[in-house]
């Protein structure tokens, strides 16, 4: 009941005519930026956090929650009219939906993918207030070992639950991990890694991170694969579904968000995998099997439910525990920090106005997601005939441009562009971004949680290991490190099985 009280309260904040305005302007922009062609929602949200920093808090997450699901949107539009994923969650909706795109059916696509993503997110969401505020409760019991250990299970599910390759995980959270050293040391004040300059000992600007190696990163490397293409639009047409699409709609749009909120909330979170599972779900459900692979639009429908209430999921640990557990909530976490607010169970009783009201901006975010993008999806594919040259001169620009507002420092824009080569050779040998930022992110703070707990224990080792969250979540942490070890035997076990004759 408190939960409900305070999201009225919320709604009250949200609903007022400048942060509507906020919210509706987040919306715009966010599905402008993320429906151009290689642009994800995390590049299109570190592109646009320096816009926010004018801002009063509330107001400026009220509009960074709009820009969150506008480019999640925006992502999939892309992804369905140029089989262009701007993240690895719009994957699935390119299998089905660019099909249908390449029939004509590209706008029953985009309303689908509109609707689900409303579906997805208002379930998604409700799931939030559900259980954020007990998270929160629970957490606050939660000391040092703890904290240390939910680290490095977010360290370790998210480099190599996910990834193609463990090592190449591990290689990039080790980057994202030493460019978190650059600065002075929080306990002692020493500087590490600062080579002598004093601009450096404030350590690097995680905003200026993100921009380098989400923005800059892949602008020089779309840059350095540029091929001239014809940039011709797919035409749209006019967004609707007839009676039979609702009819096959429906209910991926209901079961994909049960699917999609688990994986958000959790530290291997994110969209990938529930949204592959959702594809996997309807397909076996559906009744027009032979269409999968040719244009199912329960292919486009359930997946991009999932990916909405996953983004939802994704707030519960990052407003209750302080965890990122994509890249997008990495750079919200970044945009918390730059207003001296640090995410954790103690948010909701320091900031219930903000809180409250971020979460009720939405479910507003959502209806507008929904009130704009479906007569504007014919605008956003005229978008798409920007020629590429001049769409990334435009990123670098926008992204120096955001760089220097940080600190108004003219080296920042020499650290940008190093940290955009960082990304470059990123992406150049395989290495994921996303364990990078987390590392940048978490690292100094998984550090000071490490020395607190030896300082408790008088430098025991087994100060980290002296609470059973502690032990339980080191545990699951040696159950995920083994598995991949361990999954062959078990599936020939399982055949073996199988084959065995009753």
């Amino acid at each position: 009941m408190d939960a409900l009280n305070s999201l009225l309260d919320g709604f009250g904040t949200a609903l007022t005519p400048v942060n509507l305005l906020w919210a509706a302007l987040g919306v715009l922009l966010g599905t402008a930026i993320g429906v151009l062609p290689g642009i994800g929602p995390a590049m299109a949200v570190a592109l646009l956090l320096p816009v926010t920093y004018g801002l009063q808090p509330t107001g400026a997450f009220i509009m960074f929650a709009g820009i969150y699901y506008g480019a999640m949107f925006g992502g999939s539009t892309t992804s369905i009219l140029l089989n262009t994923p701007g993240e690895s969650a719009a994957v699935v909706a390119a299998m089905e939906g660019n099909p249908m795109a390449k029939a004509g059916r590209g706008a029953q696509a985009l309303a689908a993918a509109a609707i689900g993503h409303f579906a997805g997110g208002m379930i998604g969401t409700t799931l939030l207030v559900a259980l954020a505020p007990t998270v929160a409760d629970l957490a606050v019991d939660i000391g040092a070992p703890d904290y240390f250990a939910i680290m490095v299970l977010a360290f370790i599910a998210v480099t190599s639950v996910l990834g193609s390759s463990r090592i190449r995980g591990l290689a990039s959270l080790l980057i994202g991990l030493t460019l978190g050293l650059v600065g002075l040391d929080q306990m002692t004040g020493q500087q590490r890694l600062t080579f002598g300059s004093l601009h450096l000992a404030d350590g690097i600007d995680v905003v200026i991170v993100a921009v380098g190696l989400f923005a800059i990163g892949e602008a020089l490397w779309v840059a350095a694969h540029l091929r001239r293409t014809s940039g011709e639009a797919i035409p749209v047409g006019r967004p609707w579904l007839d009676g039979g699409d609702v009819k096959r709609t429906w209910k991926p749009w209901l079961r994909g968000p049960f699917i999609g909120f688990p994986f958000g909330a959790i530290p291997a979170g994110g969209a990938e995998i529930p949204t592959f599972l959702s594809y996997v779900t309807e397909k076996r459900l559906s009744k027009h099997r032979d269409e999968f692979g040719k244009g199912a639009i329960e292919g486009v429908a359930g997946p991009e439910a999932a990916a909405s209430a996953s983004a939802a999921g994704t707030l519960v640990s990052m407003l209750t525990l302080g965890l990122p557990t994509t890249a997008v909530a990495a750079v919200m976490l970044a945009a918390f920090q730059q207003y001296g607010i640090q995410p954790g169970p103690l948010l909701f009783e320091r900031e219930p106005e903000l809180v409250w009201g971020l979460i009720a901006s939405l479910f507003v975010g959502m209806v507008l997601l929904l009130a704009l993008n479906l007569p504007l999806a014919p605008l956003w594919a005229k978008l798409l005939r920007i020629p590429r040259p001049y769409l990334y001169a435009g990123i670098l620009f926008f992204a120096a441009v955001g760089a220097y507002a940080v600190g108004g420092e003219a080296i920042d824009l020499v650290i940008l562009l190093i940290i955009g080569l960082i990304g470059f050779g990123m992406r150049r040998y395989g290495l994921p971004v996303l364990p990078a930022v987390i590392g940048v992110i978490l690292g100094p703070n998984a550090e000071q949680q490490l020395r607190r707990a030896l300082q408790i224990s008088d430098g025991s080792v087994t100060g980290l290991v002296n609470t059973p969250f502690s032990v339980t979540v080191y545990v699951i942490v040696a159950l995920l490190l083994a598995w991949p070890l361990l999954r062959k035997p078990v599936a020939a076990a399982v055949r073996k099985r199988g084959q065995t004759p009753s």
